[in-house]
């Protein structure tokens, strides 16, 4: 077909309109995201959300949600019900319309609502889209009304069907299989939002329930301290060196902010930020704020107080921030969001709002409580000490790669192409599974750095300690982009960082220690999904001239069940070979498991929930014991199953 024809055949016809909500049916990641896991779960939280604001609202105290039987979802509340008057403009009730129509509810100014979170106006219509069925029963006006609807198209008229004494709302969804790649809900991921909605909005109850069979548990979350609780929560698991939760609520006409913190005896800093309820993992405007004010008090106390003696020394960022751990919490009628995933908060009047209200705050705690404020100032200084000596030691690394030609590790066998997008690096366990796959790796894309042994636990040690270890040197000099404060994605050598160790014990805590490293100083890695783990195989089996290989003993059992059953041939014999580690493997067998790109399984490392992440890598692998054993106890269980 030459241009001009296919020009001739562009014209009105092809142009196609998507009624209803047929649009997000078509395109559901521009609504949600995703149509994986956190698809599925995002349905969830659009829900609640509605729920939230009615409390934010001031009419509801209590939500329940309930995963049903079926993975079908529940939601209720005890705020004012959705309004089933007949809508002036839509000519149906206001109920049906909230459900059917995008962009329709009482969060763009008619005065519904003061402040909302959510997908502003579009998150219950999203969600009835994307169910097969939805079915919704409110009580308002001392009735009891419902109705259905089914992809989102109404399927029963809105129904009086019996009396009420109280109000609320309550909707019950099941998931469209022809939409998600899975239907099954993950009561942990639910369990840490609805914990965390609870902490983010004091005094509201959140009963997560679950109906299925085998799984069936409940919990309650409420906090009549919340963000304040939040902060605890977080640092149960850490030495704090004050007692008192700083903590601080400023409001005005159309905004607020509420800051709760404490410092503890970690290396790294935890500070999350949330502005109506979203969590702004990109930051923004009142994180600037926050921060900037942090710095300032500090270095004013610091030198009021002759903590700070030489005129021109002078506390960072980074020194006041060492060990912190914050929850920073505004709510606004009119949020921007801006960042690649709509989670950095672009109201830039809100950097000058929360930054006076922190000044003033924490300014005050100092003031008032000397011996407390002498422990954080301590703090700090031994922070900024350590962190000279880390510059240092940075500015070493960066020489001695100057002067020896900016070279690689003598250990990286390094790939020829310079292109990063296409170019991966595996960190291999031991020198004898680095030297298989230094032989069998595509050597134009597949660079291979051995690692010898378990690396540092960097959750124990500070960064000028950390860059005198070769293994973790090696790594940094290898990918290019710098560590900490001094990191620059753009410069990363690699788009596919892959750890590869032993399917063991020791493989698991060697994978471990590289993800904490990562996490705590590298953390744009994970971020934007460069760091995977490899599966290399736990068998292989041999019947005559076929080989298989299997990855758990499940799938082994499976196999050697299917082998049995056939027809015998020429050799019945049937040889098992358990691999104790990589280093079993010779050069094309590690290529055709582990490394080949059409037949390997890489798992993509991801953090979806920041609070999450910082609990698990402090559990596992910071100096408190208990919360480790308590940990292992409690998920022993999963060490025998094959997931």
């Amino acid at each position: 077909m030459t241009k001009q024809e296919a020009a001739q055949q562009y014209g009105a016809e092809q142009i196609q309109v998507l009624e209803g909500l047929e649009a997000v049916r078509k395109r559901p990641g521009m609504y949600i995201g995703s149509t994986g896991s956190r698809g599925l779960h995002h349905l969830v939280y659009e829900v609640v959300d509605n729920s939230i604001d009615e409390a934010l609202a001031g009419y509801c105290s209590n939500i329940k949600v309930v995963i049903q039987k079926d993975n079908s979802i529940m939601v209720e509340d005890d705020g004012r019900g959705m309004p089933v008057d007949m809508h002036p403009k839509m000519k149906k009730p206001a109920v049906e319309v909230i459900h059917t129509v995008l962009h329709a509810g009482g969060k763009f100014g008619g005065g519904g609502y003061k402040v909302s979170g959510g997908l502003h106006g579009v998150g219950a219509s999203v969600v009835n889209a994307l169910s097969t069925r939805m079915e919704v029963e409110i009580r308002r006006n001392g009735k009891v009304y419902r109705q259905a609807y089914e992809k989102g198209k109404t399927v029963t008229p809105l129904e009086e069907v019996g009396n009420a004494r109280k109000t609320g709302s309550k909707s019950t969804f099941w998931p469209d299989p022809e939409i998600f790649d899975e239907v099954e809900y993950n009561y942990e991921t639910l369990q840490r939002r609805m914990r965390e909605m609870a902490f983010l909005n004091k005094g509201v109850k959140i009963t997560l329930k679950d109906e299925r069979e085998g799984q069936k548990k409940e919990e309650v979350f409420h906090y009549e301290g919340g963000i304040k609780n939040y902060v605890e929560y977080m640092n149960s698991n850490k030495d704090s060196i004050h007692k008192d939760i700083v903590y601080f609520e400023v409001s005005d006409k159309d905004r607020e902010v509420e800051v709760a913190m404490q410092y503890t005896e970690s290396f790294s800093e935890t500070v999350l930020s949330f502005a109506n309820n979203i969590n702004t993992t990109e930051g923004g405007f009142h994180l600037q704020g926050f921060r900037a004010a942090m710095t300032r008090v500090f270095n004013n106390y610091a030198r009021n107080n002759k903590f700070l003696k030489d005129k021109d020394e002078s506390l960072s960022g980074e020194d006041v921030r060492e060990g912190l751990t914050a929850v920073i919490s505004v709510k606004l009628t009119e949020p921007q969001f801006e960042g690649q995933t709509k989670t950095k908060l672009g109201n830039s009047d809100m950097r000058g709002f929360v930054e006076t209200a922190t000044a003033d705050y924490v300014m005050a705690f100092l003031e008032e409580n000397p011996s407390q404020a002498k422990s954080i100032m301590e703090r700090c200084l031994k922070s900024s000490r350590a962190r000279l000596a880390a510059q240092k030691a940075r500015n070493t690394v960066r020489r001695s790669n100057f002067l020896e030609g900016n070279s690689m590790p003598g250990k990286l066998a390094d790939c020829s192409e310079k292109n990063p997008e296409i170019s991966e690096i595996f960190l291999v366990e031991g020198d004898s599974a680095g030297g298989s796959a230094k032989e069998g790796r595509d050597r134009a894309r597949q660079a291979i750095l051995p690692l010898r042994g378990k690396i540092l636990n960097v959750e124990k040690a500070r960064l000028d300690r950390i860059l005198n270890s070769d293994e973790i040197k090696n790594m940094i000099t290898a990918f290019g982009c710098g560590i900490g404060s001094d990191f620059d994605l753009e410069k990363l050598r690699y788009h596919k960082i892959i750890i590869m160790t032993d399917a063991d014990v020791d493989g698991a805590h060697i994978r471990t220690l590289l993800l904490t490293f990562f996490y705590r100083y590298m953390t744009p890695l994970i971020e934007n999904g460069f760091v995977y783990a490899a599966q290399p195989p736990l068998f292989r089996v041999k019947k005559g001239k076929d080989i298989y290989y299997t990855y758990s003993d499940r799938e082994q059992e499976k196999l050697l069940a299917t082998l049995a059953k056939e027809k015998k041939g020429k050799s019945n014999k049937i040889e098992i070979q358990r691999y104790k580690g990589l280093g079993e493997m010779d050069a094309e067998q590690l290529w055709d498991t582990t490394m080949d790109f059409e037949n390997r399984t890489l798992i993509q490392i991801t953090v979806e929930d920041g609070a999450a992440a910082d609990e698990i890598f402090t559990t596992l692998m910071g100096d408190k014991v208990p919360p480790r054993k308590k940990f292992i106890e409690e998920h022993a269980v999963y060490a025998t199953l094959d997931i």
